[in-house]
């Protein structure tokens, strides 16, 4: 006999989640858009947004001059918490799609590169902490 279990697709419980998860998508849209104008507005050139390799996503790649830029955007409600969001293992996953993108263009393979974390904050302004792999 096959038992079957209740489905939550529907109700307002589901329908809360859905739209606490597009506000979400909807708010990490909006801080990778602030995040690629003040990189633009320092003279670097987007190569990507949103690429995905090797094991990860990397939110934003700029190039300006002879250095690659790896942009990983945090949101919260602090710098804190945007910062504290941040975990090692996602880090590492950065650094491997960072390594397939540079496999995919080995035009870039010989520029110097970099990690950094934008964090901002729930007013919208952000920080950016540069090179985060060391």
């Amino acid at each position: 006999m096959e038992t079957t279990l209740p489905q939550f697709t529907s109700g307002p419980a589901h329908a809360a989640l859905r739209d606490r998860g597009q506000r979400a998508h909807l708010s990490g849209l909006s801080a990778e858009e602030r995040i690629e104008r003040a990189y633009l507005d320092r003279g670097c050139v987007l190569l990507a947004r949103r690429w995905r390799g090797g094991e990860g996503e990397i939110d934003l790649i700029f190039r300006r001059g002879d250095l690659l830029v790896f942009v990983e955007v945090k949101s919260s409600s602090s710098f804190a918490r945007a910062i504290e969001s941040l975990h090692w293992s996602q880090v590492a996953r950065i650094q491997s799609a960072a390594e397939a993108f540079v496999g995919v263009h080995p035009e870039l393979a010989l520029l110097d590169m970099r990690v950094d974390l934008a964090a901002l904050d729930g007013m919208g302004r952000f920080r950016v902490i540069p090179n985060i792999t060391m």
